[in-house]
């Protein structure tokens, strides 16, 4: 009889967690695509600087490496930047 609460209580665990999960990654997909403030913030730096690169977004909004790349990669395929080089630290964006 023990078993079977143990049963019953998993299984609600891992219904109740697979929800949550749900729930919240795609909060998560929201919160990496840059806002419209973001956007206008990092175009605004575009035009005091003839580049951007992925550290000025860092400093900029206090974001991991990772979150200025795919708010930069994000800017691209919406064709509001243009990157200039192919990898790494010789990498900047410029305006389309």
């Amino acid at each position: 009889m023990d078993y079977l609460v143990f049963i019953i209580v998993g299984i609600v665990g891992v219904v109740v967690g697979m929800y949550l999960a749900r729930k919240t990654s795609s909060t998560v997909v929201e919160q990496t695509k840059p806002t419209d403030e973001r956007t206008e913030k990092i175009v605004a730096l575009l035009g005091e600087n003839e580049k951007i690169t992925n550290n000025d977004v860092e400093k900029l909004f206090g974001v991991s490496d990772a979150t200025a790349t795919r708010y930069l990669d994000e800017l691209e395929k919406e064709g509001v930047l243009s990157q200039v080089g192919e990898g790494g630290r010789g990498v900047y964006y410029i305006v389309k």
